[in-house]
């Protein structure tokens, strides 16, 4: 069975719900992800204290888009986990990877301890922007067996960071600290992975990836990566950000490198990463099933319903009602993120 409860209001106006439900053919906003590697997304909230200008999933407690949050029942994750890994039977990493910050999860601790005692999976890694990682967290972290930090941090720069993150409450400089502590003081790994913004942070990239280098990111893992910035539909981009195509990108980076002397790309294989089985998507693109609608999604527009022989979330993006039931038509099911279209009532 499943359960979707509303247990408050976030962010003044947000309504915030608890999931129960198994995850293995989930939303793009939460669950567990497979997209046929080694690696599993585990996006445990959508809850993030910073509104990012460049945000490509409209996070933060001022965005215009999102019209809900959710936090998943660890349970139901562990479980997930347990039965995809089972069926990859490899090597997993198990990624921490949210469209919010996974420090924001009241249960962080205790699932990254939980996910270390399932079988076949070897590694945990958390990615965050680093707001919520006090030396007293990064402790606790590593105490639970967290093996790797994936910190994406755009500036040094005080003023520009308050900027950049949306908010006053950011200090880069307090990051800063607390990620040398945890290279430093822990046996957690970290790398450090800066998204570009051209036009805004250019000098700043070559002074990150420095101290990356210089504090000795990277014990295990490469120590750092430059991500492109990348615009969604639902997300945010300003035009004081400078537009580049993947092209370009790939030449800024070779570029970088050869000026600066330090790597900040890697291939799969570098990260230990590779093909592993993909678990099938019970539905096919054309299937017509039977659904009731439960919540909305995180974005406008967006409604969440379980079909009603399997318990699968779907995503519609049609005009429905909480609590109606509805015939669908499949549209979608990459990476068993399952979309549809209302054809009629039930």
């Amino acid at each position: 069975m499943y359960c979707f409860k509303k247990i408050g209001i976030v962010y003044g106006r947000r309504p915030l719900y608890l999931i129960k439900i198994p995850l293995i053919y989930t939303y793009i906003g939460f669950g567990v992800i497979d997209r046929g590697t080694n690696v599993l997304q585990i996006r445990p909230t959508t809850l993030c204290p910073l509104n990012c200008i460049f945000c490509s999933v409209d996070a933060g407690p001022f965005s215009r888009n999102r019209v809900a949050e959710f936090i998943i029942d660890k349970n139901s994750i562990l479980e997930t986990v347990r039965e995809i890994a089972s069926y990859k039977n490899t090597s997993i990493e198990a990624l921490i990877d949210t469209i919010g910050e996974g420090l924001t999860y009241p249960y962080i601790f205790e699932l990254i301890r939980e996910l270390k005692k399932i079988p076949c999976v070897k590694t945990v890694a958390l990615e965050t922007h680093g707001l919520q990682l006090t030396r007293e967290t990064i402790i606790k972290l590593w105490e639970n067996g967290l093996d790797r930090v994936n910190l994406s941090i755009e500036t040094f720069n005080v003023e520009k960071a308050k900027l950049l993150q949306g908010v006053p409450w950011y200090n880069p400089l307090r990051v800063k600290d607390s990620a040398e502590f945890l290279v430093k003081e822990t046996d957690i790994d970290l790398h450090v992975t800066p998204v570009w913004l051209p036009g805004l942070n250019d000098d700043d990239l070559v002074e990150i990836v420095e101290w990356a280098y210089r504090i000795g990111a990277g014990k295990k893992w490469p120590p750092v990566t430059i991500q492109k910035f990348i615009i969604h539909r639902f997300g945010r981009a300003p035009n004081s950000i400078k537009r580049i195509n993947w092209k370009d990108f790939w030449k800024w980076l070779e570029n970088f490198e050869a000026k600066t002397g330090y790597r900040v790309s890697w291939s799969m294989e570098e990260w230990g990463m590779y093909r592993a089985p993909r678990i099938k998507c019970p539905y096919s693109p054309g299937d017509i099933v039977g659904l009731e609608i439960v919540s909305t999604g995180v974005f406008k527009w967006e409604f969440l319903g379980v079909t009603l022989d399997k318990n699968i979330v779907v995503c519609v993006r049609d005009r429905v009602k909480i609590g109606g039931k509805y015939f669908v038509k499949i549209t979608d099911t990459r990476d068993c993120l399952i979309k549809a279209r209302v054809v009629g009532e039930v």
